[in-house]
């Protein structure tokens, strides 16, 4: 059985276009005796002499002839493998996967979508609400990125960090305290309300009020911000929500937002994906084209929150 030596193939390659040992010893920068010996070699493998000595030219058998058609092929092939797949954003036909909260998909994907449709008009966009529970799992989901608040990223798991925000707290304007500064016995005093899909993280809250004894009284949670707005507008509950979001909700609502009564860490924005999906150009040209979007949309309305903040509510 023939052991080919697959090493010889690109000396056989330059042997057979140069026809001189030569020149193929300067192209691949061997000495003459290196090229020599490896051509004996190839004689051996291929039982046949390959290359001919007339005077002072060398000529290819018939069957180097064969081999140097079909090795141009094979060798070209090799070589392709090793090459890094393009990806032309204008035929991409690929359904991206992008997952986060119903604040996400209202405020900011809209733009994301246009700028998919503009650039990459055959791609598709599948969005899903995202459960902070998944992110351990996220190596055996079909996402392709998650736009999510973690204080820890798990192993085999990139991302960007968008920014960081602190928590106030949102309120209806007819909220008998609204715009004054809480004290934490109002904080507690009152019911509160959760968005289960995102917004109120309980642990930064439940990490300052558990080891005192203390603890908030639920009156609601909801799935979405838009449900959650409506209630704030209809009872006096308060939500515990990023300081941005507040922002952002009360604008064209008649709702307002404080300052926490206590302070928590801050919430840290992450653009998250799995490692294998690293180097894929597809997914790179995605999430640079998603990445911006979230990034200064979430500075922007930290920075708009915090002049009101600042000034007081």
């Amino acid at each position: 059985m023939l052991r080919a030596n697959l090493n010889l193939l690109p000396t056989l390659k330059v042997l057979l276009e140069t026809r001189n040992i030569s020149r193929a010893a300067e192209l691949l920068h061997l000495s003459q005796p290196s090229i020599s010996k490896q051509l004996a070699q190839l004689r051996s493998e291929f039982d046949d002499e390959l290359l001919v000595r007339e005077g002072q030219r060398w000529l290819l058998t018939p069957r180097a002839e064969l081999l140097a058609a079909k090795l141009a092929d094979s060798l070209g092939a090799l070589e392709r493998l090793y090459e890094a797949p393009g990806f032309d954003p204008s035929r991409c036909e690929r359904v991206f996967r992008l997952a986060s909260s119903d604040y996400v998909a209202q405020h900011i994907l809209p733009d994301i979508c246009a700028a998919l449709a503009n650039e990459a008009p055959l791609a598709a966009l599948e969005y899903s609400l995202w459960d902070k529970r998944q992110l351990p799992q996220l190596w055996q989901s079909e996402l392709d990125l998650v736009s999510t608040i973690t204080e820890q990223v798990p192993e085999q798991i990139r991302g960007l960090h968008q920014g960081e925000d602190r928590l106030a707290v949102l309120m209806g304007r007819h909220y008998p305290l609204a715009g004054k500064a809480l004290s934490l016995d109002d904080y507690l005093a009152w019911p509160h309300l959760q968005v289960s899909g995102g917004g109120d993280k309980d642990s930064p809250m439940e990490q300052v009020l558990a080891p005192q004894g203390l603890s908030r009284r639920w009156f609601a949670r909801v799935p979405f911000f838009q449900a959650a707005v409506e209630v704030l507008l209809r009872t006096d509950c308060l939500m515990t929500t990023p300081a941005h979001l507040a922002w952002q909700l009360s604008c064209g609502h008649e709702l307002t937002f404080v300052d926490l009564p206590f302070a928590t860490r801050d919430q840290q924005y992450h653009l998250l994906w799995h490692q294998r999906h690293h180097q894929d150009p597809a997914h790179r040209w995605f999430r640079e084209l998603a990445y911006p979007f979230l990034r200064d949309h979430l500075q922007r309305t930290v920075g708009e929150s915090r002049k009101l903040l600042d000034l007081g509510g």
